[in-house]
């Protein structure tokens, strides 16, 4: 059992702070202009992960979680979302005509995960404004927040995790992973108290500020933040007075900050650094490797793909031996 998991299994050793997690936020707004042209008609959330389009990995994410109240913050031709979470009537039938249960089964299973909500963010003005798009359905209740370019492996409880800190410990919290120190460009960064790690192996940790995609040299720490939140509701109240940050947009990094820097009712921020499996969605390459990553796992087709992939990855290597041979 991995650390991740036996944190979201322990029970917090004081009293529960008020507010239970029962939202998720899924930001899904973005243009996807790195996967142009096949995201021109087709949201990027909706790009196929071996046998399922990405959104749906972190819709079941969330459930699993227990949390099925799921809010979609959208922008213009999303709907392919709202048809994919949808029942199709029509597919149904067939597949009950042709007596295909298995296939029947997994149609049905996008539109029983949970209730599943949209709004429009309206204007692509950041992460922070589409997470505050979400102040009038999450009401002043803690809430996690998921972004469709990281997918948890299922194995892995992560986010069961990080409400067990907001539990215990109240405040926000944020998902963090160790990085080269090279790619912290790429991330925000934090900067945690090391003497705050108390869960047995350093997991989680006291986060004393945030910044967003440093420079390395300016880096405080490799731990980069990727895309699990679990936020206390007054964060609505600091995103509404944060001004555009880099990238001209509203930063969530941003108004984190000053929650981490805060002793006031719904301040402090705390980190649990996850050590599990992440698969990154988020450019060209990174998806390729997420989708190999997850096939070489599948449970129908992980053994036969595995097979085929060591053939190919031999043919290659040894053609390219004999090119290479005077």
């Amino acid at each position: 059992m991995t650390s991740t998991q036996q944190l979201a299994q322990s029970k917090p050793a004081s009293l529960p702070v008020a507010g239970t997690v029962t939202k998720a936020v899924i930001p899904a707004a973005g243009m996807g202009t790195r996967f142009l042209p096949a995201t021109k008609a087709t949201p990027k959330e909706m790009l196929p992960v071996v046998d399922k389009p990405a959104i749906q990995y972190v819709v079941e994410e969330a459930t699993r979680a227990g949390l099925r109240d799921v809010l979609m913050v959208t922008g213009r031709n999303k709907a392919a979302l709202e048809d994919h979470f949808d029942r199709h009537w029509e597919l149904e039938k067939a597949l009950e005509a042709k007596g295909d249960e298995l296939r029947l089964a997994r149609v049905r299973k996008s539109s029983d995960l949970g209730n599943i909500h949209y709004v429009r963010q309206g204007e692509p003005l950041g992460l922070g404004h589409a997470v505050l798009c979400a102040a009038d359905h999450v009401g002043n209740n803690p809430f996690a927040v998921l972004l469709g370019d990281d997918l948890i492996d299922a194995r892995d409880h992560l986010l069961e995790a990080m409400i067990a800190v907001r539990t215990a410990k109240g405040g926000s919290v944020i998902a963090l992973m160790e990085v080269p120190l090279e790619s912290v460009h790429l991330y925000g960064c934090a900067s945690v108290d090391t003497d705050s790690r108390d869960d047995g192996d350093g997991s989680v940790v006291r986060v004393t500020g945030l910044v967003e995609k440093p420079d390395p040299a300016d880096a405080p720490s490799n731990l980069a933040v990727i895309g699990r939140y679990v936020l206390d509701p007054s964060i609505f109240e600091t995103l509404a007075k944060t001004p555009p940050g880099r990238g001209n947009e509203i930063q969530l990094t941003d108004a984190l900050q000053v929650h981490a820097a805060s002793s006031a009712p719904g301040g402090g921020v705390h980190g649990v650094i996850f050590r599990g499996r992440r698969y990154d969605t988020g450019d060209r390459l990174d998806y390729l490797k997420a989708v190999v990553r997850l096939a070489v796992d599948h449970r129908e087709l992980g053994s036969d793909f595995s097979s085929w992939l060591t053939g190919f990855v031999d043919e290659r290597n040894s053609a390219a031996l004999d090119s290479a041979t005077p």
